[in-house]
This record gives structure tokens, sequence and C-alpha cells, in this order.
């Protein structure tokens, strides 16, 4: 149904002032898939409108489609992600230069800085609300693995970052260069957020993802709006604008928590990881990524003997053992009070 008066109020909305914008960003704004879908309520589609009389059933079904729609979008809430770490100490390196230059030139801007154990490229954005949630959306992760080898081709993907990029001048991030490896990395986001959606989870939209390597963004630090910092100023990256800073090759990808408590590193709370494909490394980082791998397997062996003690059946039987125990050593210890009296 078109709405006329809807569609003012998206254009007035064009027109609000850069402050309001600002007091109004979401602190999920430096997600790729934080946008708003307008165009059933302003009556834009994608494909020609052939027939304008519409049979009355077939508006019904369309208008409660776009409420159960509606309803689920407004009570989403992304708390988990698909995230590509980033290990290249040559990247992190020149990360940390061009933030302290930024603080070298406005210290306030320090509380903005992300810390560098938590560099990545989210892929996917999603809402798990329970642990059995949280175990399906490990599932679709191993399930997500195949997908990307067949699409890499058994090839190393090369993402090379270049220059600075913002997101209406509150997130700071670093660019991914242009090239064919964006392609592959927009196939890649497509292919997870279809193959989670199957899975029944609500994810984020895949059309509005915007690969980027996030290194500050104003939304961590609410005092700094309040002591006048309402914008990350291009002057103070100016010298970094076309900076190349690095190749990052694809070998891993996590399934974070935004909200637990992150890892000693600085990395996030990771649930499950693959590994895509091989990568040449050093002695050191065989046995970080042995005691990663044996970490979430016993992660994994955790949660499977917490769920089998929760069992009504297994909790029954653990009881049933303990009471027939009970008997029988009550049963020895007469038998010893008996047989000691026989003795005397």
């Amino acid at each position: 149904n078109y709405r006329p008066e809807l569609c003012e109020n998206v254009s007035r909305k064009k027109k609000m002032s850069e402050e309001f914008e600002a007091n109004t960003m979401d602190s999920l704004v430096d997600m790729p898939f934080a946008t708003v879908d307008i165009q059933d309520d302003c009556g834009i589609t994608d494909e020609p409108q052939i027939n304008l009389k519409r049979s009355q059933e077939n508006e019904w079904v369309k208008s409660d489609q776009v409420k159960k729609r509606k309803k689920k979008r407004k009570d989403y809430q992304p708390n988990y992600f698909l995230s590509i770490p980033i290990t290249n100490k040559e990247i992190i390196k020149g990360i940390k230069i061009l933030q302290n230059a930024i603080i070298q030139q406005d210290e306030r801007l320090a509380k903005a800085m992300v810390s560098d154990g938590s560099f990545h490229i989210t892929l996917l954005v999603m809402q798990l609300l329970n642990e059995d949630e949280v175990n399906i959306g490990i599932d679709a992760l191993l399930e997500l693995k195949p997908f990307i080898e067949e699409l890499l081709q058994g090839k190393h993907l090369t993402l090379p970052f270049q220059g600075i990029g913002t997101f209406g001048n509150q997130v700071g991030f670093v660019k991914l260069a242009e090239g064919d490896h964006v392609n592959s990395l927009l196939e890649i986001a497509e292919t997870a957020n279809r193959t989670f959606q199957e899975k029944g989870i609500l994810v984020g939209e895949s059309r509005s993802f915007k690969p980027h390597l996030t290194f500050m963004k104003l939304s961590k630090s609410p005092w700094l709006r309040k002591n006048g910092v309402k914008k990350i100023d291009p002057d103070l990256y100016e010298k970094f604008i076309s900076h190349r800073f690095g190749e990052e090759i694809l070998y891993r990808i996590d399934l974070c928590s935004m909200l637990k408590k992150k890892q000693s590193s600085g990395y996030y709370h990771c649930e499950s990881s693959i590994v895509i494909g091989k990568k040449p490394i050093g002695i050191r980082d065989l046995i970080n990524e042995a005691l990663h791998r044996e970490t979430m397997g016993l992660k994994s062996k955790v949660k499977q003997i917490k769920e089998l003690l929760l069992k009504p059946e297994t909790q029954a039987k653990i009881r049933r053992e303990l009471f027939e125990g009970r008997l029988i050593n009550n049963s020895n210890s007469a038998n010893d009070v008996d047989f000691s009296t026989t003795l005397t």
C-alpha cells in the first residue's frame, strides 16, 4: 500500500540536521547491517506494477506478512556476529600508529579507540537468544565451511587494506581496497546469510554489507559528546587517507558474542570457529592454533555434558543409583556389625 504521508516523513528525515543524526546514532553503527528498509512503506518495488487491482485476499496476505516481518524486526537486537580476525602484525602495527597520531592531536579521542586485540571484519550479525540457538549457530557455521572452500577452490583469499573511511563521521575504519577479492567476500557474506537464515536464525541485511576494519568509534564513550566531541575531524587522519596497511589472508571465521566478557587478548568471546584452507605459520602460531582448537573442543564437550545432565531421565538415573548405593552401604554396615558380634 502506498502511503504518501510516510514518504513525506522520509523526505523530511533526509533534511534533518547533522546534530540530530549524531544524537540518535545507534551504538551498533559500526556494524555493516545497521540499516532500515523503507521500501514496503513507501510503495517502492523492484518489479513493474502490471496489475494495479489486486484481490482482497492477496492484500490481506501481504498485510499479514508485513506485520509479521515488522514485529520480528522490532524485537531484533543483534548480540552475536561472524568475525574475520585480523592477525597480520603489519596491519595491526599500522593501525596503532594511526591511532596514536590521532590521539596526539586530540587526547580525548583515546577513549574512542578500538583495542588492537579486537580488530576484525564483521561478516554477519545475528540474534541468538539462548544456548540452544547458540548451538544452532555453531552448526550453521560448520555447514558454512565447505561452501566457502568450494567458492575459493583451494585458493587463498587475500584482503588488502588501504585508506580511511567513516560512517557519518562517527565511526572510523580502514577501507578494504577494491578488487576481485571484494566480490568473493560478498559471496561469502551472502552464503553465510542464507545458511544461517535456513536454520531459522534472525540475521542482518546482507545487501547492505560493507566490509570494513573499525579502529575507532565515538559511541565507545558518551563522555566525548558531553565534552564537545561530536564528529571525527577528517584532518586528524589526513596523512593516512591513502596509506597501505597490509594484507590479511582469510584463514579463520569465528562466531563471537558482542556482550560476553572478552578474552585476555582483547578479542571477543568466541563460541566456535572454522579454519579456511591452510596458512603458512611458525611454531608459536602452531601452538596457539592447537590450543585454540583444544579449547573449542573442550567447550563443546562441556556443553554436551551439561545438556546430558539436565535431561530428566539422566537425573532420575543418578538419583536411583545414589539411592541403591546407600542401600548397599547400609546393608554392608549391618553385616559388619553382625559379624563382629558373633566374634565376641
